[in-house]
């Protein structure tokens, strides 16, 4: 196999991964899990599992962040053949976003048709509390603005249009879905619906910085998940992803939050991940009904 570049797989890179992996598992997956930090057990709900290292996938790359495993997972989720990243890959860790979203791709082209996209986020809605989790409506691209794109270069027909809409970018439909199956679990009062922005990283975000953000309209903050869903959209896969609030930005100097650390993330996110696991496998069991 060809090594491909850090800042571009060509189609022909990617098939490659993508057969390789066909080669090696039964599974054809209609739906593709990314798992954020600390929710790798979200992969615990998959049956008839198989496993691939990140290491061990020609031209992959590896995730080098704490609460990422690094594994690939095949199986079934209520019936539904899946496939779940346990870790994912982030601009910070030297990563073109290409690169970091490379996966969605693979994904695309082993069939998948449905992105479940979950990550670890600072709340910047006052009626978030540490624990909820935000069904992400829509989102703002910071990192476009700055000219920055998983779509940068030239574009293969193959996997989507050269200017693809993003206003309809996360489905109106199983955002519904979700808030129903959150009734159902007695959890609509943690449940908030919310537009999320991704920042570089890896530092977290100054004070003047998350004012900014506030008053842009954004109720979560994080380091991933937005280039994914571009990359799914151009793709034309159907999207849902939800944020974890793991920590409250401080909107003032002399805030009473503490300061952000990633081992508070991580905490959270391990103390919630049961919640978490239950409303993603309601909802995957949603789709499944409707595929039948």
């Amino acid at each position: 196999m060809v090594k491909c570049s850090n800042s571009c797989y060509s189609y022909d890179d990617i098939k490659a991964i993508a057969d390789y992996l066909m080669e090696r598992t039964p599974v054809r997956p209609k739906i593709g899990i990314i798992c954020g930090s600390g929710l790798n057990s979200l992969a615990d709900y998959i049956t008839n599992t198989q496993s691939f290292d990140y290491e061990n996938i020609p031209n992959f790359p590896i995730s080098t962040v704490e609460g990422h495993v690094g594994r690939m997972i095949f199986g079934y989720l209520e019936n539904m053949p899946v496939m779940a990243m346990q870790g994912r890959f982030h601009y910070y860790e030297g990563y073109p976003l290409a690169k970091c979203s490379m996966p969605v791709r693979v994904m695309k082209l082993m069939g998948v048709q449905y992105l479940m996209a979950t990550n670890a986020a600072g709340g910047l809605n006052p009626k978030y509390k540490v624990g909820d989790i935000m069904i992400m409506r829509d989102h703002i691209n910071m990192m476009g603005f700055a000219g920055n794109s998983p779509l940068q270069g030239p574009n293969d027909q193959r996997f989507g249009p050269r200017f693809p809409p993003m206003t309809n970018a996360y489905n109106a439909h199983l955002i519904s879905v979700a808030h129903k199956v959150a009734k159902e679990m007695g959890i609509s009062h943690e449940v908030h619906e919310g537009v999320y922005t991704c920042l570089g990283g890896p530092n977290y975000e100054t004070v003047a910085e998350l004012k900014m953000l506030h008053i842009l309209g954004v109720d979560a903050v994080g380091m991933s998940t937005v280039h994914e869903v571009i990359t799914a959209r151009h793709c034309d896969m159907t999207v849902f992803a939800f944020s974890l609030i793991t920590n409250k930005g401080a909107l003032e100097y002399d805030s009473s939050e503490d300061e952000a650390n990633h081992e508070e993330v991580v905490m959270v996110a391990k103390a919630r991940q049961s919640i978490c696991g239950q409303l993603m496998c309601r909802v995957i069991k949603e789709i499944a009904k409707e595929c039948k």
